[in-house]
């Protein structure tokens, strides 16, 4: 058999893709190619062409897969926040909230090392010029050197008082900067380990940087501003604002951000090269390993800037994070890291600007739909009904995950509502004003009900059984007959309730209590008050006897044997529901992602 080089090489670089955006779920087990890897691979990927009888067996992902392999080429999964970041060539040096300094590969994200020795968080990280040596600056009040090629520790510098909040090296390798919230810089001798100098400032230090090229001139910042000294502790210029600073590699330029702006300036002379408009205060710069490219971390998101020429401008956007990015660098020209609250470090292909990891409809001839506010999984009817804030209303096809039809409702940037396929016809229902709204999209009717509602309405949710309108607030849930609009049903909640926390089954209904868990009553028993629900708890919390639902990892576990069964490649927000019916777990999250998970696939394999 024969293969021609373009089929050699779509299929070396989308297994290449594959493996390595998967490796922490297939490393567990290899199954898990099948099931978490495969179903996610975008649909223009050779692989999903080659499996697609295989990929009909397995997970769908009704709306939000990619179309192109993205950005992010590797997410590596930590069990400690990340703090601080350095990197050099191809190896990654990660400092943790528990103290820890874990060692990665820059290209495969596979840990190869733990250094530890500190005895809290590691907030400062940087390795030297030639990489021998990393320095680390934690909350134990301490600095530290390493040996890379061991990973012990060359030398630990005590001096501080309080917080080690930043650390730099000199170019020569003779020295170490650190600057605390004890407001003093220290300048630390290598070769003695003794403090030869402290630089006392007004406020708190929260960043220090050698210049590359002169190990005779360094830069803090403090109480706003960017400050300049020798190693003497003289100041050599006045300061000036900013928060956030960083040195091109030839030592050339360093940028800075203040009140929203990006400056990059020359700096011997301190002329101003570029300003930047941005949306907010950066929290990490770093410039490419060229100097052609400029990163900015901006809450959870990365801002990438070509600054090759007198016009810089921004070339795209890291987007991927659930938390705030806390520090970024570029490992090469084309590769940028990034850490993040989310616990994760993520590895980014800057040549794959061009084919981001855009959401977008299987199918794509359907409108084009807003964050998801609501979900309803109707397996019987073989579909999945979305509501978006846009008030676009979608079935999907639960086996194809293609659009069967949109409808148009009169309910934009309304919070609380659903929708239900009824006797052929599409009713959605949505809460305004006091008034519960109902619509037919076949008739395009429109029929208010009262709710008598005079607290703030908290969720909104049609019955299984289709024949009621279960309506939450801080005190009660009612009950409203979908056929005359009449109140049927009333309960009093404990606790005020979570937001979109009612779950329903049939005619039964609960609601989440903060600290308390599930409230449940059944509204469907004749002749008599909802009666309420002991020691029997939502779907949501058990699918089945052996199988739970981790929402913070966006996995399934055999409770039985402690395996992972299935597992998504990255960290999700809260999704904002989770509906099971004894067969298909459909999992929601507002940024216009479904995944249906076949339980009955999973659990014969």
């Amino acid at each position: 058999m024969t293969f021609q080089a373009g089929v050699v090489s779509k299929w070396t670089n989308d297994s290449q893709r594959l493996l390595l955006e998967h490796f922490d779920i297939i490393q567990n087990s290899p199954s898990h190619i099948y099931h978490s890897a495969l179903p996610l691979s975008p649909s223009t990927s050779w692989l999903r062409e080659c499996y697609s009888v295989e990929l009909s067996l397995m997970v769908k992902m009704v709306k939000g897969l990619p179309t192109e392999w993205g950005m992010c080429s590797r997410t590596v999964l930590l069990n400690s926040f990340p703090k601080s970041l350095s990197c050099h060539n191809n190896i990654i040096a990660v400092g943790l909230e528990s103290g820890d300094i874990i060692i990665l590969s820059a290209i495969t994200g596979i840990q190869t090392a733990v250094l530890s020795g500190h005895k809290d968080m590691v907030v400062s990280l940087v390795f030297s010029l030639n990489g021998t040596s990393l320095v680390s600056g934690s909350w134990d009040h301490t600095v530290k050197l390493w040996d890379v090629q061991t990973g012990g520790i060359v030398k630990t510098f005590s001096g501080h008082s309080d917080w080690v909040k930043s650390v730099s090296i000199s170019a020569d390798c003779t020295r170490i900067a650190s600057g605390s919230y004890d407001k003093t810089i220290c300048l630390w001798d290598i070769q003695t380990g003794e403090c030869h100098y402290t630089i006392q400032q007004q406020y708190h230090v929260l960043h220090v940087c050698f210049s590359p090229t002169d190990p005779q001139n360094l830069l803090s910042i403090s109480d706003g501003k960017v400050w300049q000294w020798d190693i003497n502790g003289h100041q050599n210029k006045p300061p000036f604002d900013g928060t956030c600073i960083a040195f091109s590699s030839d030592g050339t330029q360093f940028v800075s951000c203040y009140n929203g702006v990006v400056t990059i300036q020359n700096s011997d002379s301190g002329e101003i090269v570029a300003k930047l408009q941005v949306a907010d205060e950066a929290y990490s710069q770093c410039f490419s390993l060229d100097d052609g490219l400029m990163g900015s971390a901006m809450d959870s998101t990365g801002y990438i800037w070509n600054i090759t020429n007198s016009g810089p401008h921004i070339i795209g956007t890291v987007v991927g994070h659930t938390k705030e990015i806390t520090s970024l660098t570029f490992s090469s020209p084309s590769s940028l890291i990034t850490t993040s609250k989310d616990k994760s470090v993520k590895v980014w292909q800057i040549g794959a600007l061009s084919t981001d990891s855009v959401v977008t409809d299987l199918n794509p001839t359907s409108i084009a739909s807003a964050p998801i506010q609501s979900m309803a999984l109707q397996a019987k009817d073989g579909i999945i009904i979305t509501s978006g804030s846009d008030g676009v209303v979608q079935t999907w096809d639960i086996f194809s995950g293609l659009c069967r039809a949109s409808f148009q409702i009169p309910a934009k940037d309304i919070d609380h509502r659903d929708a239900q396929l009824i006797d052929g016809r599409l009713i959605c229902i949505w809460y305004k004003n006091g008034k519960i709204h109902m619509w037919d999209t076949e008739k395009g009717e429109l029929q208010r009900i009262d709710s008598k509602s005079t607290s703030r309405v908290r969720d909104l949710k049609i019955s299984g059984d289709k024949s009621k309108i279960f309506l939450l607030n801080i005190n009660f849930i009612q009950a409203y007959s979908m056929q005359t609009g009449e109140l049927v049903g009333k309960v009093k909640v404990g606790r005020p309730p979570n937001h979109k926390s009612l779950i329903v089954d049939g005619s039964r209904v609960w609601v989440h209590i903060p600290n308390l868990g599930y409230e449940g009553w059944d509204f469907g028993i004749p002749g008599s008050l909802p009666v309420q629900l002991y020691n029997i708890l939502p779907y949501i919390l058990h699918p089945s006897g052996i199988i739970s639902w981790d929402a913070s990892l966006s996995r399934i576990k055999d409770q039985t044997t402690n395996k992972v069964v299935f597992q998504l490649s990255r960290r999700f927000t809260k999704p904002i529901d989770v509906q099971w019916n004894g067969q298909y777990l459909v999992v929601c999250y507002s940024l216009d992602e479904v995944f249906v998970l076949d339980f009955g696939y999973l659990l014969h394999q």
